[in-house]
């Protein structure tokens, strides 16, 4: 629970920098992904050594790399479209929706046993489920849905897989760390974006923005390293990390005296109720 929280506070940061950098700074998917990656790989050197590197020559380690570096490649040009309708507080309501299917392979793989403790938890996750729409319907705005429902749907795939990808590779049978294999597989990201951004340029242009955006990837790096031990150990505790990070958002919003619905403060707290439901049972 207590890296869940860390990750959480660690993403947040970046939830609201990445809607900065997207609706404020203008930057687009491309220019915001190459950032992430080069910022996020320069910083993890200082760790890495630090960190277990489990690196076996196999075909699983080399397909953890390039599964990573497409999930994180797709996460963030997924994202810079679907911000550009929805806020990040919408768009974690919807990620709720992963939680059901986390919960379902932890079953399979046997990290959850059946009993009746399983129907309460389904029970909890269908009521922060609940929440997450209520949150998600309080905006009071209309949301063009038509022009992001297929980035919506991958963003949601691709948030699920990386959890899989980590549980798979990295987890029970370890052919690669799940750190190393994040690290390169954000160096991959980096250079295969390069060409199109051209990195020189985009610092020249925008240099308080490309600046900004890499100082923010520090929260990253802590968020990502406790994110892949978290996946390693439960997908659902991973996939509750999103609806966590809107609740958080929730209570800033709160803080700052944003206009709130009644609707929003329901599904706030329907939501926690499902999320400390879960972990309790």
């Amino acid at each position: 629970m207590a890296l869940m929280l860390l990750v959480v506070a660690c993403y947040t940061i970046c939830s609201l920098s990445d809607k900065y950098a997207v609706a404020k700074l203008k930057f687009d998917g491309n220019s915001l992904t190459f950032l992430m990656a080069a910022a996020t790989s320069l910083l993890m050197l200082f760790y890495l050594p630090f960190d277990s590197r489990v690196f076996l020559l196999s075909w699983q380690s080399f397909a953890a790399i390039l599964l990573m570096a497409t999930s994180k490649m797709l996460e963030f040009q997924l994202a810079a479209v679907i911000l550009k309708e929805m806020s990040a507080f919408e768009l974690k309501a919807w990620l709720g929706i992963t939680v059901f299917l986390s919960y379902g392979t932890d079953l399979v793989s046997g990290v959850s046993a059946l009993g009746i403790g399983t129907v309460w938890k389904f029970g909890f996750i269908a009521l922060s489920a609940v929440g997450l729409f209520m949150i998600a319907k309080s905006g009071g705005r209309k949301i063009n849905y038509r022009a992001i429902l297929l980035p919506l749907i991958g963003y949601l795939g691709v948030k699920f897989g990386y959890g899989l990808i980590v549980r798979l590779f990295c987890g029970d049978t370890c052919y690669i760390s799940p750190t190393l294999s994040l690290f390169f597989a954000l160096v991959l990201c980096a250079v295969i974006l390069a060409p199109k951004v051209h990195p020189v340029k985009l610092f020249r242009e925008k240099t308080k923005g490309s600046l900004f955006v890499s100082v923010t990837k520090i929260p990253n790096v802590i968020g990502l390293v406790c994110e892949n031990i978290v996946a390693t150990q439960s997908m659902a505790n991973y996939s509750f990390i999103q609806p966590m990070i809107l609740v958080v958002l929730f209570f800033i919003g709160l803080i700052r005296r944003e206009e709130c619905t009644k609707l929003n403060v329901i599904g706030g707290i329907v939501c926690i109720a499902g999320i400390i439901g879960f972990q309790l049972f």
